[in-house]
């Protein structure tokens, strides 16, 4: 396929649409096919292309430019649950690649749940044994695909027999288009245009061999492939509201002369450039090494975390160089900036990301105690009115 960078002309065209409608038009996903996006991710003997990295993120990133809420549909797809399902699934599994990456299905990776997102220490979703199969109950929430998939890799805890010393955790293949299984819609402020909203399972069945055991720590590398697709996202929407900065301060006459000419806004236009080019660096970096099947966890999680707030950055400098017209609903600009922020907290949040990141450098992981200011001084809180005032009284 076209890794130009309007290589998907239809989606870009229809990409206003898209966010004001709330859904992706048909149209798009004939395009998707049509183009071969989908098999970009797997080799030929999936039905992949097998395509190099630099193809893959050139991919990524013009099809973000396109369209965002398209983008995020088709590569949490393809990209994240297909390479989940390839890693931890086995030949009984190929089947429901070649669905994904052909356009035929549709799949959702639901690991956040309603109480809980960055913390699975809190997730409740279990799977347990029934017959020769499974069930799983529990409710995942704010989850890409949600609404429209056919397919759930879903993160779920095991509800493990005495004498069984595996892995708590597993994930599971779930086939949403069954009884035991309810979806909803959740409005969200960016990205309209990709299914957003909520799994809830009750005694849903899964297959014997769709329920994968996984140590929780090896988790961590196949949702790599999830932070770079939120990086790519994210460079391709700053470079999109950098490409309107600099269109809109080249045309607009402001005081008698072009706001190109002014050099407030050339040092906002600079330091975008400068910005988007790390990061995009960056992102094909960590493309190569995990391309090549080398753990580059801890270099995504830094991409992530720059290219994500970077963006916002570049967003929130393009709606102050296009004034009144950058906060106007409908407006190109203020759609980058509302997706923008959505790429932040998508697949795990930057702030979580800089503790992991923190944690690498040796300095082991953040503990958190309870502690109490007065009681090592001597002193315990009795407070005691005397005129209006509020004092410590020393302890007995």
């Amino acid at each position: 396929m076209s890794t130009h960078p309007d290589a998907f002309p239809g989606i870009a065209a229809r990409a206003a649409q898209t966010d004001a409608t709330g859904s992706i038009p048909p149209e798009n996903w004939r395009e998707l096919v049509d183009s071969g996006y989908l098999r970009l991710f797997h080799p030929e003997h999936l039905g992949g292309t097998g395509a190099d990295a630099t193809t893959q993120v050139l991919a990524m990133e013009a099809l973000a430019r396109a369209c965002s809420g398209t983008y995020w549909t088709a590569t949490v797809s393809a990209l994240l649950c297909g390479k989940l399902i390839a890693t931890y699934g086995d030949e009984r599994h190929h089947p429901l690649i070649r669905r994904l990456i052909s356009g035929e299905s549709l799949a959702a990776f639901a690991i956040v749940e309603p109480a809980a997102g960055s913390d699975a220490g809190t997730y409740r979703t279990t799977v347990r044994r029934v017959g020769d199969g499974y069930t799983i109950n529990g409710e995942k929430s704010r989850i890409t695909n949600a609404p429209n998939a056919d397919l759930a890799v879903t993160l779920a805890r095991r509800d493990k027999p005495a004498d069984d010393d595996g892995p708590d955790w597993c994930l599971a293949f779930v086939d949403l288009n069954q009884p035991g299984v309810r979806r909803y819609d959740i409005p969200h402020m960016g990205l309209r245009g990709m299914p957003w909203g909520g799994i809830v399972y009750t005694d849903a069945h899964i297959d014997e061999a769709d329920v994968i055991p996984v140590p929780f720590t090896e988790l961590a590398e196949g949702m790599t492939w999830g932070w770079l697709l939120v990086s790519v996202a994210a460079v391709a929407t700053a470079e999109s509201a950098l490409t309107a900065s600099i269109h809109h301060a080249q045309q607009r006459v402001s005081f008698g002369r072009p706001l190109a000419h002014m050099e407030g806004v050339h040092a906002q236009l600079a330091d975008s450039r400068s910005q988007i080019d790390a990061a995009r660096l960056l992102a094909h970096r960590g493309a190569a090494e995990r391309v090549a099947g080398n753990s580059a966890r801890h270099l995504i999680g830094m991409l992530k975390i720059y290219a994500t707030e970077m963006s916002v950055e570049v967003a929130a400098r393009a709606v102050q160089i296009h004034g009144a017209a950058g906060v106007t609903q409908g407006h190109e600009v203020e759609r980058h900036y509302r997706d923008a922020q959505m790429n932040v907290i998508g697949a795990f949040a930057t702030n979580r990301l800089r503790e992991q990141i923190a944690e690498g450098l040796g300095l082991g992981p953040a503990v958190y105690r309870p502690f109490d200011w007065l009681t090592s001084t001597g002193l315990t809180h009795d407070p005691v009115s005397l005129d209006g005032l509020a004092t410590c009284a020393p302890t007995p």
